[in-house]
């Protein structure tokens, strides 16, 4: 027995009859990038929002003046309100929808399409993008080059089918956005209540955690040595893109052979990511509760007499971050030295009142990082619904 078509199924059939035509997207439109922004023409506060790669999609902490962003976007390359921006280091392929603010955007790190919506809708574009493989070259940053992203073959269909899977999609993504919003709401309020636990005044004993641990460096380690089984491994990188505040698996594995040549951590480490595309992510914590693992370059696991959640819980708050902004070094590649961290000072309270902080903040935690209850299932969920969908809405190759 056939089964029925829904409503897309049956635009396709009328309006595609010999099949969707797809063309790379250096046929449909241009690689366009704003001008070069040189370090000495921003500042740390100003007039325009100036977006780096690390800031992308985020909160700036660079600005222009205003006379360069009119200077520049009257003669240069400049985006259209609409148009979809698109990281292109580091983290390939974060998308922007510009809303037509006055900003500017670094040049070559964040692209967009210069095209013809009467071909394909931005929107469309947006939703595509989010299903590429993106083709990336490069080391410790990756690049995704002009070439390669001209390369990318897209499917065209007729502007009616754009706009019926584009409304569908949005559906989705909509809701993500007030689930993300109440979600950052909620995250605000347990930085608050946070900080507040862990702000102790001259009664408690105070040391650099150099004076309470080492900090051991890992080794080695690049994505490409990740194996299906074998031993359990952790990324730097992995630190804030998929791992919350402490954690007892791992994502990833090695092999045994390469296991043997490589730095380890061990159950009760705090491991640190030693460097990022932005001030937000270096030196961010996660509380290593699980086996022996191995750890790879650019990351520390810090060795300690003291309860690990306590320990992750005190570089989480505002005050360490406060204090990496001080020594964080680099422009694309973000670092913060060893010795200033170890250099750091920390409250060290009876361990029993560690453990009752601790279970305090577990709560919270739970409430805003577990992606297995309240708003993060929710959020994860939806996130699930919107990529069957899109993934499903836009295979058009199984129609052919």
């Amino acid at each position: 027995m056939a089964k029925p078509m829904n409503k897309i199924d049956k635009l396709i059939a009328e309006l595609c009859p010999n099949g969707v035509e797809y063309k790379e997207l250096g046929e449909v439109g241009k690689v366009s990038m704003c001008k070069r922004i040189f370090k000495n023409e921003t500042s740390s506060s100003g007039q325009i929002p100036f977006y780096k790669i690390g800031t992308f999609g985020k909160l700036p902490d660079a600005f222009i003046p205003e006379q360069i962003f009119n200077d520049y976007r009257n003669k240069f390359s400049f985006p259209n309100k609409g148009d979809v921006l698109l990281s292109a280091s580091g983290t390939i392929g974060r998308r922007v929808i510009y809303d037509g603010e006055p900003a500017y955007f670094q040049d070559s790190n964040i692209i967009w399409l210069e095209h013809d919506e009467s071909t394909i809708l931005n929107k469309f574009l947006y939703h595509f993008y989010a299903i590429v493989k993106w083709q990336t070259e490069g080391g410790t940053i990756q690049r995704l080059y002009n070439d390669n992203f001209k390369k990318i073959l897209v499917p065209i269909p007729p502007l009616a089918i754009q706009q019926e899977i584009v409304k569908i999609l949005d559906t989705f993504t909509t809701l993500e956005a007030e689930l993300e919003a109440e979600l950052e709401a909620r995250k605000k309020q347990y930085e608050y209540y946070r900080d507040e636990l862990l702000t102790f005044g001259e009664d408690v004993e105070w040391k650099k955690l150099g004076e309470v641990g080492t900090l051991i460096r890992g080794n080695g380690l690049q994505k490409k040595d990740f194996v299906e089984e074998g031993v359990g491994c952790i990324h730097y990188g992995q630190i804030y893109t998929y791992y919350g505040t402490y954690a007892d698996k791992t994502k990833t594995f090695v092999s045994s052979k390469l296991a043997k040549k490589l730095k380890k951590a061990q159950r009760g480490d705090v491991l640190i990511s030693g460097v990022s595309e932005n001030i937000e992510d270096v030196c961010k914590p996660l509380g290593w509760l699980g086996g022996e693992i191995c750890i790879s370059g650019d990351m520390f696991a810090f060795r300690h007499n003291q309860n690990t959640k306590f320990i992750t819980y005190l570089l989480q708050t505002t005050n360490f971050k406060r204090y990496k902004e001080r020594f964080a070094h680099g422009a694309k590649v973000i670092r913060v030295k060893q010795d200033k961290i170890l250099d750091y000072k920390i409250p060290i309270p009876p361990l029993a009142e560690q453990e009752r902080i601790v279970a305090i903040l577990d709560k919270f935690d739970a409430l805003v990082n577990d992606i297995s209850v309240g708003l993060p299932a929710e959020l994860n969920a939806r996130r699930k619904q919107y990529e069957h969908y899109r993934n499903k809405l836009l295979s058009f190759r199984e129609y052919e």
